[in-house]
């Protein structure tokens, strides 16, 4: 990785810290100002939470407009940041790729064509697409009979070339794989709505007619490539304690447990095993209904040939308008997809090692220490990426002269915010707050980790960037103690005041989200 070779403003900090309720705050080159001493009082008094005993806590705070450093506690220690490991993957990919940058789906044939009979294969060809919905190879198919075609003599060919198949980033948790969080990632998948989680289905169930009987289970998009193994009980009544969990290395999913009767529909995200074989299924049914019939079988995962003619063709959303549920919803898939095109235009390597090292390029030209970091996958579900706060406060500084920015910011999470692709996971947080509808900021969350970095406007008119990282604590969450020191930010101000130490500030409970989850992991009902 390429590391820039002037100074960082963050150089030369000293830890004196140990601990996360130990020590205090790094000192600074310049003596604090009264504020400043009052800022340090109040984020020592929140991070001596027992919540925070024998845990590990990293906290930077710069000023954007002067770089100085306001408060620094283990800038430089290395922690696990679970989601916040997106900063460096969105905005590599924003400059690399740029906001303009689509992803194409095409359907061409090496055959040839005469009276509605294409002698020959049909080659679906994925260009990473995330967001492609049932309906748009539906769009697909229409344009493929639009075009004349009513048979194809040859195969389906469904063609994920342009990304290798490592489907799983290499230190992601077997546990994990069958929930949507942990989708197999390829360059021709399906998204089963406008959340745009690829390589998933959403799989619902409602009562039976009766007790007694299984309750009626369908999928969104319905489809051919997932089996469903129906265990569960209509009952008459009690609690309704239904799951739906998808066999490793199949595609069968069974459903279990027990849904009341007149009970509202009960959903969930299930991965599926081989989004490539998903997606030639959806199409492979969207031809079919649209009076096109496929002779041959469906031949996955081999490359269209360079003659092929095209048939039809989808377009993605921008990057930009991309950015919006990547990172509101801080959707995994999304940033590992990001990750394999990056290295896919640069080095013309679909891989997790070529893009990581394109965005390791990308951040150490702004600034971020590279050999004081590791990153392991573009979403941060690896619990061997490791980032010190400071290199996060860094970036966050640097990124404010991109051309970019405003697009950039505007797609981070914004606390307090009720609506869903506004406030993002923070939509539930600080409101009611001074930093409702002020901090722009990335979560990060898994067991035993929890991250905020990003953007806090102070009392004072002052751009305030910062970096919050929780690990190796055992209750259940810590969003509250960042919240308090986001609404600290937020009251923060060098102007004239009482010199009397100010209170630590008190933060609105926020959803309790299961261990391992981001809050946009658990979907709407949790959020």
């Amino acid at each position: 990785m390429h590391r820039r070779l002037f100074p960082r403003a963050l150089a030369g900090l000293v830890l004196v810290a140990t601990a996360a309720t130990a020590g205090a705050p790094t000192a600074t080159a310049e003596a604090p100002t009264p504020a400043q001493t009052r800022l340090h009082a109040t984020i020592d008094a929140i991070l001596a939470d027992n919540r925070l005993d024998g845990a590990q806590a990293g906290v930077v705070v710069v000023d954007t407009t002067t770089g100085r450093t306001l408060y620094d506690r283990n800038g430089t220690r290395r922690l696990i940041p679970a989601s916040n490991t997106k900063l460096l993957t969105s905005t590599a990919a924003m400059e690399l790729l740029g906001p303009g940058h689509r992803f194409a789906t095409d359907v061409s044939t090496d055959g040839r064509r005469r009276a509605g009979v294409l002698s020959g294969d049909l080659y679906l060809r994925g260009g990473g697409d995330p967001t492609m919905l049932a309906a748009d190879y539906d769009r697909l198919a229409a344009q493929v009979a639009a075009a004349g075609v009513r048979v194809v003599t040859g195969d389906l060919v469904a063609d994920d070339t342009r990304y290798d198949h490592d489907r799983l980033g290499p230190d992601w948790t077997w546990d994990d794989e069958p929930y949507y969080y942990a989708a197999q990632v390829s360059a021709l998948t399906v998204a089963p709505d406008t959340d745009y989680d690829a390589g998933t289905v959403i799989v619902n169930a409602v009562p039976g007619s009766r007790t007694g009987a299984r309750p009626k289970v369908t999928m969104t998009p319905d489809n051919g490539w997932l089996r469903i193994d129906n265990r569960a009980e209509t009952v008459a009544g009690g609690e309704t304690s239904i799951s739906f969990e998808r066999q490793h290395g199949t595609n069968t999913v069974v459903v279990t447990g027990q849904i009341a009767l007149g009970a509202a529909t009960e959903s969930d995200w299930v991965t599926v095993w081989e989004p490539t074989g998903y997606a030639a299924d959806i199409f492979r049914s969207a031809l079919r209904r649209h009076g096109v019939r496929v002779i041959g079988r469906t031949v996955l995962g081999t490359a269209t040939p360079d003659t092929a003619t095209p048939l039809a063709r989808h377009d993605s959303m921008p990057l930009a308008e991309f950015m919006v549920p990547f990172m509101k919803l801080s959707n995994n898939g999304h940033a590992e997809v990001l990750t394999k095109e990056l290295g896919r235009v640069l080095s013309g390597s679909g891989t997790w090692a070529a893009g990581l090292s394109a965005i390791g390029n990308y951040v150490g030209d702004s600034g971020m220490d590279t050999g004081t970091l590791r990153q392991r996958d573009g979403s941060g579900l690896s619990r061997r990426n490791l980032v010190p706060p400071a290199q996060f406060v860094t970036l966050l500084t640097s990124v404010r002269d991109e051309p970019w920015f405003g697009t950039w910011y505007a797609a981070l999470p914004v606390a307090g915010n009720p609506d869903r692709f506004v406030g993002g996971t923070l939509r539930s947080r600080m409101t009611g707050t001074a930093a409702a509808n002020n901090v722009h900021a990335k979560t990060g969350s898994l067991t035993g980790v929890s991250g905020l970095s990003g953007y806090v406007t102070s009392a004072d008119g002052r751009v305030l960037a910062f970096s919050i990282v929780l690990n190796n604590y055992l209750t259940s969450s810590v969003k509250g103690l960042e919240d308090q020191i986001a609404i600290a930010l937020a009251t923060y101000t060098e102007k004239a005041t009482s010199t009397a130490r100010r209170a630590v500030p008190t933060a609105p409970e926020s959803p309790r989200v299961p261990e391992g989850r981001e809050c946009s992991w658990v979907k709407p009902a949790l959020c």
